[in-house]
């Protein structure tokens, strides 16, 4: 059955995959500010990606327009983009487009978001899903795809199979060409990626550097191989082990020697920009302080970032 889409936001990730289902025809309507949607109505969205550049105009609303919008057309799926700095903001923005019937699909990294959209919309209306994509939204606009991987992953939390609204997302994406995988196993999915990007930006935050360069230090392989063990046993403790194949894929790729690969979240702090510390790295050290665990590593990198956030506030 086809889906009515609604995306929080068209920059970099929210812009880019509802943009590739829009392209193909995708029922996508883009909830943006005003400024946002007047450069829609004026240029389109534009998609600058290695995987194929695109100019075409897309269904935008703003907030004033929402209400009414989604009584007189309910929306199936709204997928969540946003920062984890905003998801309370976020949350009341698409607060009106959810009806009985909507469902709330989060990309954002970690795992904490969850704790407030199931006391907010209800555990059975949130998918769980991730995404692994570097996009960015330009000065001009654009959406700027950096790399070729953007991939979805999503299924449902209680590990029930494919319901109909998993396999209604998965249609669309085939429609889109979008690489995509539903999953009957979301959670260890999404502790896979949670344990590998928390080591990266634990490890390339507070050394302020690439991989490349940390490994090139006399101790900086073993300091994010610590790291990545710290998070493996909370990932353990959790109930969702980590499979030897998914770390030996971490491990290869946070301690190449030469790789130019840093997490996101140093880029912006390289920008100045406020950081998700506190749900990515600060989380992971609050689940394993719960679970007994020592974390010396994490507890440092995330002093780190409270410092650098706590110099940011001035």
């Amino acid at each position: 059955m086809p889906m009515r889409i609604l995306i929080l936001g068209a920059g970099g990730t929210g812009g880019y995959f509802g943009g590739r289902l829009a392209q193909a025809g995708v029922d996508v309507t883009f909830l943006v500010r005003p400024a946002r949607a007047a450069q829609l109505a004026g240029d389109g969205l534009v998609i600058r990606s290695p995987l194929g550049d695109a100019t075409f105009p897309v269904q935008h609303v703003t907030a004033e327009a929402l209400p009414a919008l989604a009584a007189a057309q309910p929306f199936d799926l709204v997928i969540l983009s946003c920062k984890a700095y905003d998801l309370a903001s976020s949350i009341e923005a698409i607060a009106p487009a959810m009806g009985p019937r909507t469902t709330v699909l989060p990309i954002l990294n970690g795992l904490r978001h969850y704790t407030d959209l199931d006391a907010r919309f209800g555990r059975d209306a949130v998918l769980g899903g991730l995404c692994f994509i570097s996009a960015t939204k330009a000065a001009d606009g654009a959406v700027v795809h950096l790399a070729p991987a953007a991939k979805l992953t999503f299924g449902e939390r209680d590990g029930t199979g494919s319901s109909a609204r998993v396999l209604a997302l998965a249609a669309a994406c085939v429609q889109a060409g979008v690489d995509h995988v539903a999953t009957d196993a979301i959670g260890q999915e999404q502790w896979i990626k949670y344990t590998f990007l928390t080591t990266l930006a634990a490890a390339t935050c507070l050394m302020r550097a690439d991989v490349g360069t940390i490994v090139a230090t006399d101790d900086g392989a073993a300091i994010v191989r610590g790291l990545y063990d710290e998070c493996l046993a909370v990932a353990e403790a959790a109930g969702e082990p980590i499979p030897a194949k998914a770390r030996e894929i971490a491990l290869t790729a946070t301690t190449q020697a030469g790789s130019a690969l840093k997490a996101s979240m140093l880029r912006d702090l390289e920008a100045g920009q406020q950081v998700e510390a506190e749900h990515i790295v600060g989380d992971m050290l609050v689940r394993a302080r719960a679970a007994g665990q020592a974390a010396p590593l994490l507890a440092v990198a995330y002093a780190h970032l409270q410092a650098y956030q706590q110099q940011r506030k001035g």
